[in-house]
């Protein structure tokens, strides 16, 4: 006839259990190292600066993100008051705090 006989073939040899979790190891080394490097290290940094943050006070010296330098003049909820110059006052979001400067900063740059 026109159609051949078919017959079953013999199934595949099961693996070992071991060859599964071998073949994980890659991904969780990638994982390990990606914690490592990155997710740790950037968690330290946001819990440093929402410390920073949360301790602002009258008379600190700070740095903003876009690079304005000013002494603390009030802190009012989300906002700072901050003196940038004599009689210059400008409030700014806490977000947008990028450092807090030692004592006497501003005074030395002003001498410059």
């Amino acid at each position: 006839m026109l159609i051949s006989e078919a017959y079953a073939q013999a199934a595949a040899p099961a693996q070992a259990a071991g060859v599964d979790f071998m073949s994980l190891l890659p991904l969780i080394g990638i994982f390990v190292v990606f914690y490592l490097l990155l997710i740790r290290p950037q968690a330290k940094r946001a819990k440093e600066q929402k410390l920073m943050i949360e301790a602002l006070q009258k008379g600190d010296e700070l740095a903003t993100a876009s690079g304005v330098l000013g002494r603390v003049v009030k802190v009012v909820g989300n906002y700072v008051i901050l003196q940038i110059a004599e009689n210059v006052q400008v409030t700014i979001q806490k977000t947008a705090i990028q450092t807090l400067l030692p004592k006497g900063t501003l005074n030395s740059i002003e001498k410059e």
